[in-house]
């Protein structure tokens, strides 16, 4: 017998593409640069080229520091900064962008996310950091009965060593979820039918 997660692991019908966090806070030099922020973008933009539409969700400060966020920014003061300010902006080269889903929060596992991607589906997780957004997310789909595959070389963490702990951590979770490389994806996909002259 076929199990479902079996059935709903090939980037087909029944997969969602999620992208987390892919911003200018993330990519450009400072306190929260992520150092492989550029390479995971390219993999992103593969994977999105192959037809899975990505939902796309950003980090934004909320206007309220509740309990522990203020100490939090405490640490982080220079990112303490206006939820309209450009650093918040998605930067994603080679990705069409569309509206997306803002929160104040690590995990952006909540009420829109579940809406859009069914119990039992997969969610196709990406984007930035690995240690933090991701594993945050991938937590609160699990525990909402979601599959999720891990794109490795679709994610970046604050170092290579963070980023492979965190896998590792993910991993221990199987078959809840899976962590794959990109080109068992790709691989997956069916060809793109040429353009009609």
């Amino acid at each position: 017998m076929t199990s479902s997660w079996a059935r709903t692991s090939t980037g087909g019908a029944n997969s969602h593409l999620v992208v987390i966090d892919m911003q200018r806070a993330f990519r450009q030099t400072g306190e929260w640069h992520i150092p492989r922020y550029d390479q995971a973008t390219r993999t992103i933009a593969s994977l999105a080229a192959s037809g899975l539409e990505p939902i796309i969700t950003r980090f934004v400060p909320g206007p309220v520091e509740k309990g522990s966020w203020s100490s939090y920014y405490d640490r982080w003061q220079s990112m303490r900064l206006d939820p309209a300010d450009p650093i918040w902006h998605i930067e994603l080269p080679g990705v069409e962008l569309r509206a997306s889903i803002d929160l104040p929060t690590f995990s952006k596992w909540g009420q829109e996310l579940a809406e859009r991607i069914p119990v039992g589906d997969e969610m196709i997780l990406t984007g930035v950091a690995t240690d933090c957004c991701i594993l945050a997310t991938a937590l609160g789909a699990v525990d909402a009965g979601r599959y999720v595959t891990v794109v490795e070389d679709a994610c970046a963490g604050q170092s290579d060593a963070a980023h492979d702990q965190a896998l590792n951590l993910m991993e221990l979770l199987s078959p809840m979820i899976r962590v794959v490389k990109s080109e068992s994806l790709l691989n997956l996909r069916p060809a793109a039918k040429p353009a009609e002259l």
